[in-house]
């Protein structure tokens, strides 16, 4: 898949990549390119960095990165250290910079996809635990079809277990992850924090059905769908 907004740049990757056996979808902004991400799972993603309106290249992998490990390449006029630097931090794989040529484009693609191949791993758009939906890609979440507002703290907590169904997340693990390192040994903000999940998510929060003490251990999302 490439996102970029220069017609020319489509045509010439599209031409390229079909002659050596890619299927090439695009879309033309940052802002259309999660949800088709999301909805294609390509297996590659081309990404340009600068557009004239919405969020750029950067702000665009940071978003891919929150629900899909996709090997990513950043495509750009620019060649900076500073540049590579922070795509590389906002999550791409590799750096193409413009203008390229047809070989060096083949060997780019076909390198990534080696060094980021993992067998059996699919990407994961949306997770659905009975009537709990997970949407990823959106940052949504639905409890019997009804949306469920959460504040960003909530949603990254709730992400952390949703990516390990039915598998008990470590106090630590999920204090490190969602609030840091120097939050790690803070076990009440945690329980405070899934308490807020549970009232907003459990029919009966004092009976989870969904977000499962392990004491003394950690918390587990039940989903009996991904057994």
């Amino acid at each position: 898949m490439i996102v970029e907004d220069q017609p020319q740049v489509i045509r010439l990757v599209t031409e390229v990549l079909r002659a050596v056996g890619y299927d090439v979808i695009a879309a033309i902004n940052g802002e259309a390119a999660s949800e088709m991400i999301a909805m294609e799972q390509p297996a590659l993603i081309l990404l340009d960095i600068m557009f004239p309106q919405g969020p750029d290249g950067f702000e665009v992998c940071r978003d891919i990165r929150q629900f899909s490990d996709v090997p990513i390449i950043m495509l750009t006029a620019k060649a900076k250290e500073n540049d590579k630097l922070r795509g590389f931090d906002a999550g791409a794989d590799d750096y193409l910079t413009k203008p390229f040529s047809a070989k060096e484009l083949v060997a780019r693609v076909r390198a990534v996809s080696r060094r980021t191949r993992r067998p059996d791993e699919t990407i994961t758009a949306s997770l659905e635990c009975g009537e709990l939906v997970i949407n990823f890609a959106r940052h949504s979440v639905k409890v019997s079809g009804k949306e469920v507002s959460l504040t960003r703290t909530e949603y990254s907590l709730l992400r952390q277990l949703a990516l390990n169904p039915n598998r008990v997340m470590l106090h630590r693990d999920l204090l490190n992850a969602v609030w840091g390192q120097e939050y790690r040994d803070d076990v009440d903000y945690l329980r405070a924090y899934i308490r807020y999940l549970r009232m907003k998510l459990e029919k009966d929060p004092s009976n989870p059905k969904y977000i499962i003490t392990s004491p003394g251990i950690g918390y587990m999302l039940a989903c009996q769908d991904e057994e």
